[in-house]
């Protein structure tokens, strides 16, 4: 079973050239944090984007830049386990198991399975895309894993695993794995598109110049904030039923200061939404540029970034075949010999 101390498990999918704003300012700053103090997991899930019919040479390309931005922003594989998804085969061997646990109706129910099924149609929704959350919960159960940084869009999925955590003790006998509970991650805000600022910054449906990557040139990414979508009465105040667009912008400033937003709004009493984007541009700028540095210096060293992940992959191995192992046994599987 999981050691005393507890054991974090999160990830992210390998569909874009590049990591935006969002995932750096509500995911991967937390990974960093949870390191001291946790025994810490983290994963690029390619499987999960095979639901998506990736060109499989973009797939790779884009599996070594998601790793990349993890280790730039800070993940630490001394510190921490950092592997792809597909070099532990464990997890698509519990999925399996997981998935004669899971009733029909109860996959269905998932709403990013009816919203992703509703934008590709039925002749591009997959098998794979209905049971993803089931491949989802066997990344979190095969670590045993105590805690699961959470975004309120994969909350549902996190309560599918738990109950799937509780059916398997209930059947097989309590302690054959973990309950996992969600860890509720320090509060920066959601991050909204910089051109339509009542919708989540996003990698699919955010427009170019609505979206804040970490790998963009630094002048683009100034540009976009400057030209990002405010109102007419040039009032700098938190309103983000009214004042989507400076709200949007005003929670990105206090995300990467740590400054309250009050005390952000009282700063530029008087001043034009002008002075607040030109200054927002140079902090995401400062913020972001040695990000992308170091995400470059190891894209440029696939052979580094490779050993890392191997290095990873053993690790997570290793707790993945004991976890594995002993559900194997729970349902009757014949153990193999020799």
């Amino acid at each position: 079973m999981a050691s005393m101390t507890q054991r974090v498990f999160s990830a992210m999918q390998p569909t874009s050239d590049s990591l935006q704003l969002g995932n750096y300012l509500g995911a991967l700053l937390q990974w960093v944090e949870l390191q001291d103090g946790r025994e810490a997991i983290y994963s690029v899930v390619d499987l999960h984007s095979l639901t998506l019919a990736p060109d499989p040479a973009v797939l790779t390309r884009r599996t070594r830049v998601t790793a990349a931005q993890f280790l730039a922003a800070g993940v630490d594989p001394e510190r921490s386990v950092l592997f792809v998804q597909s070099h532990v085969h464990e997890h698509a061997e519990l999925a399996w198991i997981l998935s004669t646990f899971t009733g029909m109706g109860e996959a269905g129910r998932m709403t990013q399975f009816k919203d992703k099924s509703a934008q590709v149609g039925e002749s591009g929704t997959n098998v794979g895309l209905f049971t993803y959350p089931v491949l989802m919960a066997a990344d979190i159960l095969l670590y045993d894993t105590n805690l699961v940084p959470v975004g309120e869009d994969q909350r549902q999925h996190l309560e599918l695993s738990r109950d799937l955590a509780q059916r398997l003790n209930a059947r097989l006998g309590e302690g054959t794995v973990v309950v996992p509970e969600p860890y509720i991650t320090k509060d920066t805000g959601k991050i909204y598109d910089l051109q339509e600022p009542t919708k989540k910054m996003s990698k699919s449906f955010s427009s170019p110049r609505g979206i804040i990557e970490i790998l963009e040139d630094p002048k683009v990414v100034a540009k976009n904030i400057k030209s990002a979508a405010t109102d007419s009465d040039a009032v700098i105040a938190f309103d983000p039923e009214n004042k989507a667009g400076v709200s949007n912008l005003l929670t990105i400033y206090s995300a990467l200061t740590g400054r309250a937003i009050p005390d952000i709004v009282a700063e530029y009493e008087g001043k034009m939404y002008g002075h607040l984007k030109g200054d927002l541009a140079e902090l995401v700028v400062e913020a972001l540029t040695p990000v992308r540095e170091r995400t470059l210096d190891w894209v440029e060293s696939p052979d580094r970034l490779d050993a890392v992940l191997a290095e990873g992959a053993a690790k997570a191995s290793a707790i993945a075949k004991v976890t594995l192992g002993r559900i194997y046994d729970s349902v009757g599987l014949l153990p193999k010999r020799g």
